[in-house]
């Protein structure tokens, strides 16, 4: 099906819109950490937004950077994930966290700030 460009951006346009006069102000939109935002997306597969907002937050609270999530034993992963259900999520969540953070580990002393955030150029 080949829909005129105009089509397109009309339907873009509508989105955009809605998304603006109805969206909701979820502490994920608040970074551009790569970590919380990965975190989010996770803990949001099959959830309902309220009940991980509150498990987002109190998940920042404690394991705020990913190499504070990678030292964390599985055991402490798994209570703080408790009510997210799917707990196959936290495991995986807590492997790329423990492979990330070895990534880091091998970065220059000044890129390494426990996120995954790029150095900047300046």
């Amino acid at each position: 099906m080949n829909i005129p460009s105009s089509e397109k951006k009309h339907f873009q346009q509508l989105v955009l819109e809605r998304y603006s006069a109805n969206k909701r102000d979820l502490p994920w939109r608040k970074t551009t950490d790569p970590y919380k935002i990965m975190v989010s997306e996770v803990m949001l597969q099959q959830t309902q937004v309220p009940r991980v907002i509150q498990k987002f937050n109190r998940w920042m609270e404690l394991r705020p950077t990913v190499t504070d999530l990678a030292n964390a034993p599985r055991t402490d992963v798994l209570r703080e994930w408790s009510g997210l259900g799917f707990n196959r999520r936290a495991i995986n969540l807590h492997e790329a966290a423990k492979q990330l953070a070895a990534e880091i580990a091998t970065r220059h002393p000044e890129q390494r700030e426990g996120s995954c955030k790029k150095p900047s150029n300046s």
